[in-house]
């Protein structure tokens, strides 16, 4: 053979397995998208509009916003660990008295360093 026939056989060659690749490659597609036909039909429906869940009588809920206390943590002469506060560290808060929000300085950002003249 020369090498003339000897770069067509080559360069067929790589072109007959690009073409089985790319076969290869479309099956792996087409069985995706098989598999992915099935698992769609074994779930559920989406809920019909009867099933859908509703506003309650008496309104929407809204948010409240409110100032809450927080307990205070226990004084002592060393340091306590979460499992030794009164309720393992998760003590509830109650309603504070004033309900007024607390608002920043005027003139202030309320962050450190800004707001005001430097000093």
């Amino acid at each position: 053979m020369t090498n003339a026939s000897m770069d067509i056989a080559a360069s067929s060659a790589a072109a007959m397995g690009l073409i089985a690749a790319g076969v290869v490659i479309v099956l792996v597609l087409i069985g995706a998208f098989v598999l992915g036909a099935r698992v769609r039909r074994r779930e559920p429906a989406p809920p019909k509009p009867h099933e859908q869940p509703r506003v309650p009588d008496g309104g929407p809920v809204r948010e409240v916003q409110e100032n809450r206390e927080p307990d205070e943590v226990p004084r002592g002469d060393r340091r306590l660990t979460p499992h030794e506060l009164p309720n393992h560290g998760n003590s509830p808060s109650r309603t504070a008295s004033a309900q007024d929000r607390p608002r920043w300085s005027e003139g202030s950002s309320g962050s450190f360093g800004s707001g005001g003249p430097g000093g």
